[in-house]
């Protein structure tokens, strides 16, 4: 990682983020006032193959989402995570960036181990708006001040944000969050413990972006759930795949 006196501050007044930066670096931003944005998530209408001449299509839709989004989006730096809660392929895409840009791309590795808590994931908000919230909150480097009530859970969702979040309006309000988006509210997005934490009691959907190398542990503890479903999707949920979460939720009685 850059060290602080090598990062030029005062020039940057929006910033990419791809992953989850160590809250140190959040904090930097937030201090400066920077404006953040969160390359994961689709911020412009443009086709994922804008990002084949650089990475291959074998990659995870979320990488190639930041890559398309890194290329476009007027920035004056782009911070990447590349530690141990993030991936190598992250890693190589931010030598690409650092080689196809003008603009500083700064690498991070966040080892933060501090857990600040799980309220989100647990609440009873639909799921939509879990997983917004916790991608949201990459932005700021701690958790609101006020946390929506818990409830007891009759599903799970385990695994990563989506980059088609309709999936998850296939969800009652009373599922809770697992796998490594859970790390994503905790702020620590390395920690391999918590990751995975999981619910034997709820039938629980083990989700992965297709071409993730999570696709290996969701599908390996969806085997041994009494009752789990795996399940990776690309850069768009299929009529097939929204079809077979809903049968699943419904069969298991997850949705009364």
């Amino acid at each position: 990682m850059a060290g602080a006196g090598e990062i030029p501050w005062s020039r940057i007044k929006k910033a990419g983020i791809v992953g989850v930066p160590p809250r140190a670096v959040i904090g930097a931003l937030n201090a400066h006032e920077i404006d953040i944005y969160d390359l994961d998530e689709p911020l412009i209408r443009a086709d994922l193959e804008t990002a084949t001449p650089f990475l291959p299509t074998v990659y995870c839709a979320i990488l190639r989402t930041a890559v398309v989004n890194a290329l476009s989006c007027p920035l004056d730096a782009i911070f990447i995570d590349v530690g141990p809660g993030k991936c190598d392929a992250a890693r190589y895409t931010a030598q690409i960036l650092m080689q196809q840009l003008t603009i500083p791309v700064i690498i991070t590795e966040n080892t933060d181990r501090e857990r600040l808590g799980n309220p989100i994931s647990e609440s009873g908000l639909p799921l939509l708006e879990k997983i917004q919230r916790i991608t949201a909150g990459v932005r700021v480097a701690a958790l609101p001040a006020e946390a929506p009530p818990p409830v007891p859970a009759t599903a799970s969702f385990w695994g990563v944000p989506p980059r088609d979040f309709s999936i998850l309006e296939l969800f009652p309000a009373t599922t809770h969050v697992h796998g490594w988006t859970r790390c994503m509210e905790n702020k620590t997005p390395a920690d391999h413990a918590l990751e995975l934490v999981i619910n034997t009691a709820v039938p629980t959907v083990f989700f992965a972006q297709s071409f993730c190398a999570k696709t290996a542990l969701a599908r390996h503890l969806a085997k041994h759930h009494p009752h789990g479903l795996y399940l990776d999707v690309d850069a768009h949920t299929t009529g097939s795949a929204k079809a077979k979460i809903q049968a699943f939720l419904e069969l298991a009685g997850a949705m009364a």
